[in-house]
């Protein structure tokens, strides 16, 4: 809204019937308010007051303004009183957003919040698209890379990988492993899709891989895994799922490659009672 600032100070004015008593209730000098007045009827093309000795006598538009102005104070004190409320009581939407690489890791966690808190309706969204948190398009986000600095967010660390470049045993048997970056023109790789990547492996795949040998490219994080397993071609991985899957190692992890996760949540929404709980349980099972 536009004038809002200007609307609450008429509406003081009319509430109050001085200047000096409005600018008092609203901690601001007198100038101010008569600036805003003029302000807030220079956009009406109307007068909002009759301006005598003992005061300030709202004009027919002045009254049908300290109507709305009243309507919206009383609207806005009640929103108030409703968040107050929603901020301990476990119930409603919660809304978490993260990469889908990294839904295996959160999936017990969801879990175990929905078990303990069935009055709740948990939103999970996969997508490497930046929630707004200050728009309040998610509660809790967890974001991999560098540290998120928005100072209205929270942030703390929540896992980290070590990430190494991975073959399966199937495609060695076929292809061998490239024995120096001379060799990379004689294999097959798999890689992202995005042609401004944000990970550091994904940029040095983009810089170090001829563009001619990537049998695959998505921008799909577990098609990427998949392809990998099954033999489609190198690709990065974390440590721990390639040793779960019997992956053979072409490049180690390096620590320019490590994938660091962040847990990120606003700080309006930070001390509610859904969100701690959910935080709660999520150190629980990281």
């Amino acid at each position: 809204m536009d004038h809002w600032n200007e609307i609450r100070t008429a509406y003081h004015v009319v509430r109050l019937g001085t200047v000096s008593a409005a600018a008092d209730a609203l901690g601001v000098h007198r100038a101010t308010v008569i600036r805003h007045i003029d302000t807030l009827e220079a956009a009406l093309g109307d007068k909002l007051f009759q301006r005598h000795a003992r005061g300030y006598t709202p004009t027919e538009v002045g009254q049908d303004l300290l109507r709305v102005a009243q309507a919206t104070d009383e609207q806005f004190n009640q929103l108030i009183g409703r968040t107050k409320g929603r901020a301990t009581d476990l119930s409603g939407e919660l809304v978490v957003t993260s990469l889908e690489a990294l839904a295996k890791n959160l999936l017990p966690a969801l879990n175990a919040f929905q078990r303990q808190y069935p009055k709740v309706t948990i939103r999970y969204i996969t997508s490497n698209r930046v929630f707004k948190m200050e728009y309040g398009e998610a509660h809790i986000a967890i974001r991999s890379g560098p540290k998120p600095q928005d100072p209205d967010n929270i942030v703390q660390p929540f896992s980290h990988s070590e990430i190494g470049l991975y073959a399966s045993p199937e495609y060695v048997n076929h292809n061998g492993i490239p024995k120096s970056p001379d060799d990379y023109v004689n294999h097959y790789f798999v890689g992202s899709d995005n042609p401004s990547p944000g990970a550091p492996f994904h940029i040095w795949m983009r810089d170090n891989i001829p563009q001619g040998r990537f049998s695959l490219r998505t921008n799909s994080l577990s098609i990427l895994e998949q392809a990998v397993i099954s033999g489609t071609g190198i690709g990065f991985m974390s440590q721990k799922n390639a040793l779960t899957h019997g992956l053979v190692e072409v490049l180690a992890p390096r620590e320019e490659w490590r994938n660091i996760a962040w847990l990120v949540t606003h700080v309006d929404l930070h001390r509610t009672a859904k969100v701690q709980a959910f935080l709660a349980i999520l150190k629980q099972h990281s």
